[in-house]
């Protein structure tokens, strides 16, 4: 969707591979679970429990295509992330059980305005203007876990005019698909319809309006989006 202010930004349907839509409910997203990325951002990775960030809803650009270079920004960002999408509520689910509640996966991106986000980590306030607002979360098909099964190797990959800028293997992540869960139903009753944005690999860098980003898992269909002209 163009980005303009007179845009109405009704509950986005996220697609399903085979033409179903479901309402999107709450995107969560946790932060620095990957080794390398955790290093690149100026910490110290290790394995304390996972911390959570939130975008809205209304951030979902569903199937990508052109997204808007955001306001009050110099230094805007991509995050190639895997995307679980929740299909039955879920509340303080030990890991060992986590997995029964997803539904399917997507490639996603946590675009960030870094220069926002870096400023409120080192103010200690929350990362609120880096990381939530409109078009901030592209989103690609989902697909069933009885068609992908559930996803805990593989590559993931973001390229930008065609330039490899971020590689690794979902292997890489700290904390897995069924930890995350486990923790983050510790804090929230997850509900169907509910995204959990996993962490991204390192190489995290800053596009300009005319980008081409391309971000691909293995077994996924790829996400495909352009860097539109600034708000």
């Amino acid at each position: 969707m163009t980005y303009s202010l007179d845009n109405v930004w009704p509950t986005p349907l996220v697609e399903i591979q085979g033409g179903e839509r479901v309402a999107l409910g709450r995107i969560f997203c946790v932060g620095r679970n990957y080794e390398a990325h955790a290093r690149e951002m100026g910490k110290d990775p290790d394995r304390d429990p996972p911390f959570f960030f939130t975008k809205w809803a209304e951030t979902a650009v569903i199937g990508g295509g052109e997204i808007a270079y955001p306001a009050a920004t110099e230094n805007f960002h991509y995050e190639v992330e895997l995307v679980a999408l929740i299909g039955e509520p879920a509340f303080r689910v030990p890991a060992n059980k986590a997995l029964d509640c997803v539904r399917a996966y997507a490639v996603g991106l946590d675009m960030t305005r870094r220069d926002l986000q870096l400023k409120a980590r080192g103010e200690g306030r929350p990362w609120d203007t880096g990381k939530n607002f409109e078009q901030s979360a592209p989103l690609g098909t989902f697909h069933r876990v009885s068609d992908v099964g559930h996803l805990d190797r593989g590559s993931i990959r973001l390229t930008v005019n065609g330039e490899v800028k971020q590689e690794a293997d979902l292997s890489d992540m700290i904390w897995s698909v069924p930890e995350i869960l486990h923790f983050l139903s510790e804090l929230y009753p997850l509900r169907p319809g509910d995204i959990v944005m996993t962490g991204t690999p390192a190489g995290v860098g800053p596009v300009v309006p005319g980008d081409r980003l391309l971000a691909t898992i293995d077994g996924l269909t790829s996400l495909d989006v352009t860097i539109g002209a600034r708000i």
